[in-house]
């Protein structure tokens, strides 16, 4: 899921990275919502409010849209850098630190329910940050071709492909469109699905529910871990392994 690069990697690889990593960013995006009054998994609103806070000189509101947009970007710069970092050492372990930095973030804001009305601007820059990383780390994983945070693009793109299927006949070329397709139905039905999950659990826990995102943050590690040992063990029994 997380491992394979390249040409090495296949649809069913994207497909439960999609699945997992949006299903996490719905958890996110409605439980900022309800908790803290804004959205912490994309930045194109913020920048519309940030616009409108500066030219009614409200001066106090525009720093914090602005606060918003900078964490994003600094998540998206910390994971590549991260990556970048550990891939000169453990090429097959780049994702793993990026997760864990961003199941500590769910699990800090997760426990800070009491500090909610004095801290909530400084829990959503930290949720911001979050999902600035997790888009990075799957936008390199998938070679660009996953995002889970957002949906706008998802939605332009899924526009399109529709369009296509009325004009492509080859064979090979219908089933190719017909996989990027699920693919994003896919994204979008788990980011609704985690979002409305999200939302009946928000009911009982309140921020709480973040700690529901980090536990699927951490059985997709453990999952990954997993498919890796057993090829690992599957290729040294047939004779045919060799050091990754």
């Amino acid at each position: 899921m997380f491992r394979h690069t390249g040409k090495k990697r296949t649809f069913l690889h994207n497909l439960k990275l999609a699945s997992m990593l949006s299903g996490v960013a719905g958890l996110v995006n409605i439980t900022g919502v309800l908790s803290l009054g804004t959205l912490t998994t994309n930045i194109t609103g913020h920048f519309a409010f940030f616009a409108e806070r500066l030219f009614l000189k409200s001066y106090a509101e525009t720093l914090t849209y602005l606060f918003y947009i900078v964490f994003f970007l600094f998540g998206a710069f910390f994971s590549s850098l991260l990556i970048e970092l550990v891939a000169k050492r453990h090429k097959l372990s780049t994702y793993v630190l990026p997760i864990l930095v961003e199941i500590l973030l769910l699990t800090t804001v997760g426990l800070a329910d009491s500090f909610v009305s004095q801290f909530s601007v400084l829990l959503a820059c930290l949720l911001l940050f979050a999902m600035g990383l997790q888009n990075a780390l799957v936008t390199r994983v998938s070679q660009s071709v996953v995002r889970t945070t957002h949906l706008t693009g998802l939605f332009t793109d899924l526009g399109i492909e529709l369009s296509q299927l009325l004009f492509y006949r080859e064979p090979n070329e219908r089933a190719k469109l017909k996989r990027a397709i699920f693919l994003k139905v896919m994204i979008i039905t788990c980011f609704f699905s985690g979002g409305i999950i999200g939302g009946f659990v928000h009911i009982y826990f309140g921020l709480k529910t973040l700690l529901l995102a980090a536990l699927l943050l951490l059985f997709a590690l453990w999952y990954d871990r997993l498919l890796f040992r057993y090829y690992y063990l599957k290729r040294k029994l047939s004779g045919r392994y060799t050091h990754p």
